[in-house]
């Protein structure tokens, strides 16, 4: 993206690793488990989502995103409260304990597969996502099941979203229509001034009080963007409404904030990663390990028969 070859041929996806494997362990039973009962339907999961979008959608690049930082200090200090109560007692992430033992597994499995797999000191998986998408040369395709990644979406650079908040299976595709249809807003940039004023609980981003998404949507359409509506705010002579101006300016110390934790830093200095589809594992003896240890046959066969038939 490019790579050294100046490519320019194929799609590119781009996975939110931890949207995945985090669905993944929710949605296929801990029953599924090695042959020594440990669980690994998170990395079960994992690799036959891979093998459904790569057999799906046939990209020839394809990379893992990764969380490096799942709270960067940039965005806490600009916004506190953000995932706070999300930390666990040992200051990391709260995460379900027979999970973290399957994402080392995920890590070495792409590894042997030859998938590549990119994180970024400081920065979240969201970040490498954009800074990739910046990157790329030609159509994009950025899976996810959070909705902050519309931001990405632009149909002129030709990136979507496909999105999984039902599932894989009921991936939607996300593109500036998508976005007009459901939100009311134009462009991912638009989408994510909606997020900003319309807070997420989830992520500890308390919004505007009293401004949902369908007034966010409308004063975002009136106004042009959040800098713009901030002015208006702060202008007497604008024809916002009392109430409307009082709800803005009452949140003026948040809408000066989140912007930083809402928008993805595409400047992140990611590394550059061989991402082209394998056409065989990058090493078959560490693969092969793996699956009798593991159990994954099956799943790893989906996703080598993918890859072969998105690069036939």
């Amino acid at each position: 993206m490019p790579p050294a070859t100046g490519r320019t041929d194929g799609r590119t996806m781009l996975l939110d690793s931890a949207s995945l494997y985090f669905r993944a362990f929710h949605g296929v039973p801990e029953s599924v488990s090695a042959p020594d009962g440990s669980p690994v339907n998170a990395v079960r999961g994992f690799l036959d989502a891979i093998a459904l979008l790569v057999s799906t959608h046939r990209p020839t690049r394809l990379v893992a995103c990764w969380d490096e930082d799942w709270r960067p200090a940039f965005r806490v200090r600009a916004l506190p409260s953000y995932k706070a109560h999300r930390v666990a007692a040992d200051g990391g992430e709260e995460a379900p304990a027979a999970l973290l033992p399957q994402v080392d597994v995920i890590v070495e499995v792409l590894a042997a597969l030859g998938l590549a797999r990119v994180g970024c000191p400081g920065y979240e998986a969201d970040d490498v996502l954009a800074a990739l998408t910046d990157r790329a040369d030609g159509p994009v395709d950025v899976v996810t099941g959070d909705r902050d990644m519309f931001q990405l979406v632009d149909d002129a650079a030709q990136v979507r979203v496909l999105y999984c908040g039902k599932g894989v299976r009921r991936a939607e595709a996300v593109d500036q229509a998508w976005l007009a249809a459901r939100y009311g807003v134009a462009t991912g940039q638009a989408y994510a001034d909606l997020a900003v004023l319309r807070g997420d609980p989830s992520d500890g981003l308390p919004g505007v009080a009293g401004v949902g998404e369908k007034t966010a949507a409308a004063l975002l359409a009136r106004f042009g963007d959040l800098d713009a509506l901030l002015a208006a705010a702060d202008d007497p002579a604008s024809d916002l409404s009392p109430g409307q101006r009082g709800k803005l300016l009452a949140a003026r110390d948040y809408l000066r904030a989140a912007p930083v934790v809402v928008r993805t830093a595409r400047e992140a200095p990611v590394a550059h990663v061989q991402d082209a589809l394998p056409r065989e594992p990058a090493d078959p003896a560490a693969l092969a390990a793996l699956v009798q240890r593991w159990g994954l046959a099956s799943s790893v066969e989906r996703v080598l028969a993918a890859c072969a038939q998105a690069l036939a």
